[in-house]
């Protein structure tokens, strides 16, 4: 048997095959996570007692430990059990009889742990093998699990900096925290290369590792950096099915950060894997909003990270590295894709060597933080930096933005752009190759600039905007004044990438039916974050919220200025107008009673954090049945008639709906 691929002696498939049949649905929606089995009152006594009790050991833990910071960090390690079957007891999530025997060894686990951490221990933390741990989400306060493969070097030298491959799982529909957590600790997953940490993120379930599913693998990363050495140019991003889609996302969204990336099926587009044959159907706000996460979008960014793509020959998610090599040949890159012959939706043994091969040598090498050359493209400042470039200003969200950079002697920077109007070019100490001694070069678009010099501790740093039409030196990335930038650039679902807390109004609303509405969506909203991303969302009353919860979190604001008192003090320093007869947004009124407004704004009492109005994340239960549907379904703000019902695709009838400018202002309303 023989594997080819381009100019090398490995196959590479060029041809694109079909993608996947998933549809926007319709009738019933089956619901996901599914309902469970029905548990004995007996058997749901004895595990609730059991909880409890792990409760109060965690409670007594937190106050016994107040005074050992050191230990107390290691309480989520011993959550993540008590959680594991609260929620499946709360949540009716048992699906599975043998999920039961799986709750009381967690809760016989979460105990063991619970005393070892009471006499100053903790096993765990210096085990090797298949280790699961915890951190607690800046996002919403919740305990997230993670499982690990420690390799059995390390009980010899924990200290030694080691590789650190992160694998993303396939699509489960009843992958609850009991059925992770057990899996995390009987199976060491797909590839387990020598001398290595392998870290498995649960990605708050099964969202293809988007929105807080994406801030969990910095979250889980962060967590693991904290307790083990971690070679920062050895990372790597690897999965397979669900975990390719999301192995691609952060190969080329976060592509300066990885040594390597080996993605395996998966999807990396939104319109052909989903066969939408008529774009008609669509609104076009959704089709700009596709650019956030589809990788193809963000292709030539692999210039940067060296890629080995798997895909099985019969399997019709190979679609997904065809894709991609058709966008990576329009940037002049040839996809390394090795293909299982005759092989359906797994990895092929030979194949399988040959990945192994392949992605352990480019790992020996690591990455390189500092090369001379880079290119870079994105969409949005969500996605702003590639190792030494950071854009920190665009002329136009949601169109392609480019950056070319390169090192082109050691007095000179040669810097092309399009569709960007400020960057920044830094060297952490140590990586800058520029010549200390001189004022270096910077030559931006054909605009020859003199730029601040290296440190003598060879760190560098220079910021540049597009004032009047051209480049100037500034000071600072942040420009003075109201203006999109990383972090806060929405659409509405990037309030829930941080910490947020649900605001519930106390007073009277305007009227019954928005009233009603207001309440309906709010519940959905809480629910639908338990459900598909595994957190409960903090919830305070409008007449509770204070200057901390103002400072630290995005403020997702239910109701109108009568009954949200935060949204009151606020209101007439949005870009709306809102009274009982008539709402405003920008220059669009709307004189239905029964209209009202959902938006992301910065928020006016801390313009370093997000005020939402009326909605939580807004993909809903439709687009739960294909992982490719889970992308934004509104811009930054959108009018909605409240009277329409909401369905399993929109919280009701849109009656229109926009991006906000650069500056966060108001544009005409519809397709620009």
């Amino acid at each position: 048997m023989t594997l080819k691929t381009t100019a090398i002696p490995f196959f590479l498939c060029l041809a694109i095959c079909g993608a996947s049949s998933a549809q926007q649905p319709r009738g019933p929606i089956r619901r996901i996570p599914p309902t469970g089995i029905a548990v004995p009152e007996a058997v749901r006594a004895e595990l609730q007692a059991g909880v409890d009790e792990l409760g109060k050991q965690i409670a007594s833990l937190r106050e016994s430990l107040a005074k050992k910071p050191a230990m107390l960090e290691l309480l989520p390690d011993v959550q993540i059990f008590h959680n594991a079957v609260r929620y499946a007891l709360t949540y009716d999530e048992f699906f599975k009889a043998d999920e039961i025997a799986k709750a009381r060894a967690m809760l016989k686990q979460g105990m063991a742990r619970a005393a070892e951490l009471r006499e100053g221990k903790a096993s765990w933390t210096k085990a090797a093998g298949l280790v699961v741990r915890g951190y607690v989400s800046k996002i919403d306060g919740s305990v997230q699990p993670y499982g690990l493969v420690v390799p059995p070097s390390f009980s010899e030298d924990p200290a030694r900096p080691r590789r650190l491959d992160i694998w993303y799982h396939g699509r489960g529909e009843t992958l609850s925290e009991i059925n992770f957590l057990s899996d995390r600790e009987r199976s060491p997953g797909e590839f387990t290369p020598a001398d290595t940490i392998v870290l498995h993120p649960y990605g708050r379930y099964c969202n293809a590792n988007r929105f807080a599913g994406e801030v969990d693998t910095f979250e889980a990363l962060d967590s693991v950096r904290k307790r083990y050495a971690i070679d920062e140019n050895r990372i790597l991003v690897r999965g397979f099915s669900m975990g390719g889609a999301a192995c691609w996302m952060f190969a080329t969204h976060h592509a300066g950060l990885w040594a390597a990336a080996n993605p395996g099926a998966g999807f990396t587009e939104t319109a052909e894997f989903l066969r939408i044959r008529d774009l008609s159907t669509i609104p076009w706000y959704e089709q700009k909003l596709w650019h956030l996460y589809d990788s193809v979008d963000y292709a030539v960014n692999l210039f940067n990270c060296p890629t080995v793509a798997y895909s099985g020959g019969a399997d019709a998610q190979k679609q997904a590295a065809d894709k991609m090599a058709e966008a990576l040949s329009q940037v002049g890159i040839v996809l390394t894709h090795i293909i299982g012959p005759n092989t359906g939706h797994r990895y092929h043994p030979q194949a399988k060597l040959e990945v192994a091969r392949r992605i352990d040598s480019i790992a020996q090498h690591g990455r390189n933080p500092a090369p001379w050359h880079i290119k870079f493209t994105t969409w949005t400042l969500k996605y702003n930096q590639m190792l030494w470039v950071q854009v920190d200003g665009l002329e136009h969200h949601w169109e392609r933005a480019e950056v070319e950079a390169k090192i082109v002697h050691p007095l000179e920077v040669d810097v092309t752009t399009r569709n960007v109007t400020a960057l920044t070019l830094s060297f952490a100490p140590g990586y800058c190759p520029l010549d200390n001694n001189h004022d270096p070069r910077v030559t931006i678009d054909h605009q020859q600039l003199t730029a601040p010099k290296p440190q003598s501790d060879r760190s560098w740093e220079a910021h540049f905007r597009k004032i009047d039409g051209n480049w100037a030196v500034v000071d600072s990335d942040i420009e003075p004044g109201l203006h999109k930038r990383h972090n806060l650039q929405g659409p509405i679902d990037d309030a829930f990438m941080d910490s947020f807390i649900m605001v519930r109004p106390t007073g009277k609303p305007l009227n019954e039916t928005t009233g009603h509405w207001v309440q309906t969506e709010m519940a959905h909203a809480i629910e639908h974050w338990r459900r598909q991303f595994r957190g409960e969302a903090r919830l305070k009353d409008d007449t509770a919220i204070d200057d901390a919860d103002i400072a630290s979190s995005n403020l997702i604001l239910w109701g109108d200025p009568s009954s949200n008192a935060v949204l009151k003090k606020i209101v007439d320093r949005l870009p709306i107008r809102w009274s009982e007869k008539l709402l405003t947004i920008g220059t669009r009124s709307f004189s239905d009673p029964n209209d009202i407004p959902l938006l992301i704004y910065p928020n006016p009492l801390n313009l370093k954090r997000y005020i939402v109005l009326n909605s939580g994340f807004t993909f809903r239960e439709a687009h739960y049945l294909s992982n490719a549907w889970q992308t934004p379904m509104l811009p930054d703000w959108a009018a909605l008639d409240a009277s329409t019902p909401p369905t399993p695709t929109t919280p009701g009838k849109i009656l229109d709906a926009g991006f906000f400018d650069e500056a966060w202002q108001f544009t005409q309303p519809g397709q620009p």
